[in-house]
């Protein structure tokens, strides 16, 4: 199709070295198309916004043309004839005569959809290019206290942001694929030794209770300090781990059709422990494994035998993939980068909070309270489970008003900040003793 109009802007700074992507002519045949026929819209508005186009006029006839048809009015070049008279742009194009020149050269709107997604890439290209070009900017003047690492994080969000971007929405799914979806599971609890359609924990009991910790899921593990939290996290994400690096020195690998493999039992595990550091957790898991009191490790009152024992099986526990990040106060936007990067490098198949309390907002602006924050955070979190398929065991602090009780088996209440915790959370269990 041959293009009816220029670039608006030859004169910007790009256009000096090297224009943007772009593609005219591809936005004009969809406006084309969208003019002759409104049922257009219904193929691109999953994924196409005025802000998209190049051009700034044809995202403007774009959103005029789709706040037409969502009141029920047919956008026509003639129903949006008064709109833009007064346009400044358009003007420049040859005024509302544009609008009838851009539907008369559609000669098909069977390449519409293809016209907006092509439009579409374009404009994530372009946001690539203006984050390339921030990241130039942001190193060159860098503040003292602005590391690199810092930055590295916050582009590499940027970059993740673009790329979710490039998704296009999946809408409705067909009950047949949810069916499919549903038996696929009860194939892998079939299958699977301890039928379990889930991860399993290593404990029989909860396992039976939840038929294991299943994708997408979020998982609230909560209690009084001191009642046993944090290890019994850190033995179930221990066991998923290492029944993982098993199953992968046995061989228990399903090779995909697409070539990739899987590994039948366990996972690779990302730890965020916000109180302990990466060290301490290692000595709890050591001391579990070597059944070696902490106290005698952290002390180093060990006898020879013990010392050896002790060196051997922390040899044994180096393979696995149990990744810890002992990053305190960590905000959730940057938990959520260090999950997916994880996800992206090993394959990421459970992740363990320590504790939701000190997870912090990404930011604390428009937020009002603790409440509201922590509402931040689970929610967060259960989007997180669900865009990388995996189960996250987030673990929470209980308030004081359960030591007031006569019975102090805890409750849903006696969660602290515990409206937007129970109502995010699939799952919600409780250490009592």
């Amino acid at each position: 199709m041959e293009s009816i109009i220029k670039p608006l802007n030859n004169n910007s700074p790009e256009a000096d070295y090297r224009s943007l992507p772009h593609n005219i002519e591809a936005e004009q045949g969809l406006l084309g198309a969208l003019l002759v026929n409104n049922d257009v819209l219904d193929r691109v508005r999953d994924f196409l916004e005025p802000h998209h186009f190049h051009d700034p006029v044809h995202g403007r006839i774009f959103e005029a043309a789709a706040k037409f048809i969502d009141n029920g009015n047919a956008a026509s070049p003639v129903t949006l004839k008064n709109y833009f008279e007064h346009d400044e742009g358009v003007s420049q194009l040859g005024g509302t005569a544009y609008l009838s020149k851009l539907a008369s050269n559609a000669t098909t709107i069977i390449n519409a959809k293809q016209y907006g997604k092509t439009i579409y890439d374009l404009a994530l290209r372009r946001e690539i290019i203006k984050l390339g070009e921030n990241m130039v900017v942001t190193a060159h003047d860098a503040e003292i206290d602005d590391s690199p690492s810092q930055q590295i994080e916050t582009a590499e969000q940027a970059l993740y942001e673009i790329a979710e971007k490039g998704h296009h929405s999946s809408g409705f799914m067909s009950f047949d694929n949810s069916v499919s979806g549903a038996v696929e599971m009860v194939t892998r609890a079939y299958k699977r030794e301890g039928k379990l359609s889930g991860i399993s924990t290593g404990f029989m009991d909860v396992d039976d209770v939840l038929g294991g910790l299943q994708e997408s899921d979020l998982l609230i593990l909560a209690g009084r300090p001191g009642m046993g939290k944090t290890a019994l996290a850190t033995n179930v994400a221990f066991n998923i781990a290492q029944k993982y690096a098993r199953a992968v020195a046995d061989g228990n690998v399903e090779i995909q059709p697409d070539g990739r493999q899987i590994v039948k039992d366990g996972a690779v595990v990302g730890f965020f422990s916000l109180e302990m550091s990466a060290e301490q957790l290692a000595s709890r898991v050591i001391a579990e494994q070597t059944k070696i009191s902490s106290d005698s490790i952290r002390k180093g009152n060990l006898t020879d035998e013990e010392y050896t024992r002790l060196f051997n099986t922390a040899k044994e526990l180096q393979s696995l993939p149990l990744y810890i990040d002992h990053t305190g106060a960590i905000p959730i936007s940057t938990l959520t980068a260090r999950a997916r990067r994880l996800k992206r490098q090993y394959g990421l198949g459970l992740i363990v909070v320590d504790y939701l309390q000190l997870v912090r907002a990404s930011s604390s602006g428009g937020v009002e309270n603790r409440v509201q924050e922590i509402s931040i955070i689970t929610q967060g979190l259960k989007a997180l489970a669900k865009e990388l398929e995996v189960p996250v065991l987030a673990l929470s602090q209980l308030s004081r008003q359960v030591e007031n009780r006569d019975d102090k088996r805890p409750q849903l209440a006696d969660l602290r900040e515990s409206g937007s915790i129970e109502q995010d959370a699939d799952i919600v269990m409780f250490v009592y003793r």
